[in-house]
């Protein structure tokens, strides 16, 4: 996700949830590195999965091998995985989370291209029936690129829920505002995912965890009683600032301290991004899109 033009934070609309965070007052900077390795260590629900090492973009073909040497790094941290696609070599992540005992939230990419389309759908398919997907994400952020008109977004739920066994849960991500603006996303879903990100809406870190818990509630508001899952999260280490939002080590530890705490004491269901840094997003989206990992480009912890 990135900046989106016309959601931006409002300190004024903010509202102050029941849960705020951590006390950092009296943390000295070795303080905040250990409460934020101890954290990380405690495990976290889930994590989002970065494929790609330096000079690899989507589009290339991964191996079984990274995919492999990455989900170990990963598995003493978390108990699910979420992937972005089933082709190109992304197949191998739920294959190789589901060996490590790793759930997999899967997701089919749909863009522009219609004979990929087919080829993520009939593949997200293909490992839902051979057990390898415990939820099934049908698309990311499709309406907000307008890839696909919501009629076409609908058609491609519609079939992986016709295709795939009834107690595999699908849904569609997007920034939780949209379901909202299209309840029929809501409807054609068994669960909302929902990518939640203040960075992006130039919020300052300090008032960061209050307004992730306000995108929250709004799509509850919106679920109508399904279960809302955040989908995506988190905060860059280090780029270009948005308004309000400063990347910095010292926020990015602040965030990811603060964003798993409420998680586990609210009992709410969060897939940080990200797990690695990954260079090839400088392009998408400036400096910042290559500093969201908790891990580095050459996979050391970071903090």
């Amino acid at each position: 996700m990135s900046y989106r033009e016309g959601v931006e934070f409002n300190l004024e609309e903010l509202e102050y949830k029941s849960y705020q965070g951590v006390n950092f007052d009296k943390h000295t900077d070795n303080d905040l590195k250990k409460a934020w390795r101890n954290t990380l260590n405690s495990g976290m629900h889930g994590i989002c999965f970065s494929m790609y090492e330096d000079g690899q973009q989507p589009g290339d073909t991964i191996t079984v091998a990274q995919v492999e040497r990455r989900v170990k790094i990963l598995k003493p941290h978390t108990k699910w995985i979420r992937s972005f696609s089933c082709i190109e070599g992304n197949e191998h992540i739920p294959k190789v989370a589901k060996k490590h005992g790793i759930k997999t939230m899967v997701g089919a990419w749909l863009g522009d291209d219609a004979k990929k389309n087919e080829q993520e759908i009939n593949a997200l398919i293909e490992l839902a029936n051979e057990g390898y997907v415990d939820i099934a994400a049908v698309g990311n952020e499709v309406l907000y690129r307008k890839d696909l008109t919501l009629e076409e977004l609908l058609a491609f739920m519609k079939q992986v829920r016709d295709a795939i066994p009834a107690h595999i849960p699908i849904g569609y991500v997007d920034a939780y505002y949209e379901f909202s603006s299209h309840p029929e996303l809501v409807e054609h879903s068994d669960v909302i995912l929902s990518n939640c990100y203040p960075f992006w809406e130039g919020c300052p870190e300090e008032y960061a965890l209050n307004h992730m818990q306000s995108m929250y509630g709004q799509a509850m508001d919106a679920a109508r009683g399904k279960k809302v899952i955040i989908t995506e999260t988190g905060w860059p280490s280090k780029g270009e600032p948005l308004k309000g939002s400063v990347p910095s080590e010292e926020h990015a530890m602040k965030y990811f301290i603060n964003t798993q705490s409420w998680s586990k004491q609210a009992n709410i269901e969060v897939f940080y991004f990200s797990s690695f840094d990954e260079s090839w997003k400088v392009g998408p989206e400036g400096e910042v899109g290559a500093y969201w990992g908790l891990w580095d480009k050459n996979e050391k912890v970071k903090f």
